[in-house]
């Protein structure tokens, strides 16, 4: 399985981030890759799309969601 994020991954914060106004699950969007280790991540409404928060995050910090089973999977 791959652990690599990548640009339009949808994430989840791991932690709180009391500073950004953000709390440990909620779901955003990484919009690009500074560094390996540096991804801004736009988070926004789900019913209206308005951004609330925008900020570079680390990898530990975000865990990618999915939507579909992975082939690669080992059961």
């Amino acid at each position: 399985m791959s652990d690599l994020i990548r640009q339009y991954d949808v994430v989840a914060l791991t932690e709180d981030l009391p500073e950004e106004h953000l709390l440990r699950g909620n779901v955003g969007t990484v919009i690009e890759i500074y560094a390996p280790d540096a991804f801004e991540v736009e988070f926004s409404e789900s019913g209206t799309g308005i951004t609330y928060a925008m900020c570079v995050l680390r990898a530990d910090q975000l865990m990618v969601l999915r939507y579909s089973p992975n082939a690669d999977a080992k059961d």
